[in-house]
């Protein structure tokens, strides 16, 4: 593929955001001893008490595996909790402790001052309408 091709390939910039935008928010959030992953996990907590590994794992986009240990160095930085036992089945519902409630709002507006410099090229009008077109690319393809 051609240079002039890749500059105006879909796939290519969204790949290009994407990593800029990890780069930043890592940036971001290493003052407040969180990753990325991490705080993802914590906001999907903070609006859906109770999730399992395995709801979890998809709401982040990192394996089962992954959201296992991530989980487990959460619990243990006293952050989140999950019972000792299952309440039912095999999941361990997980909860935002006071803790980590704290920790994600401390989070929260440097993520939402990364975002907003992400979007400061367009208007709040354009950036909705890009959210919207992303989203439906994202049904088109299955996810």
């Amino acid at each position: 593929m051609a240079q002039e091709d890749l500059d105006l390939s879909v796939g290519y910039q969204l790949k290009r955001v994407q990593a800029a935008l990890r780069a930043a928010m890592d940036d971001a959030l290493r003052a407040h001893g969180l990753t990325t992953p991490q705080y993802s996990c914590l906001e999907l907590l903070r609006q859906r008490p109770g999730m399992s590994n395995a709801e979890l794992a998809r709401g982040t986009f990192v394996t089962r595996q992954s959201m296992n240990v991530l989980l487990q160095h959460l619990q243990e930085a006293g952050l989140v909790e999950r019972p000792a036992t299952a309440p039912s089945g095999r999941a361990l519902p997980a909860r935002l402790t006071e803790e980590g409630r704290r920790r994600l709002d401390a989070a929260r507006a440097d993520v939402t001052a990364v975002e907003q410099r992400m979007n400061s090229p367009m208007t709040p009008e354009e950036a909705e309408a890009l959210a919207r077109r992303l989203a439906t690319m994202a049904e088109a393809l299955g996810g």
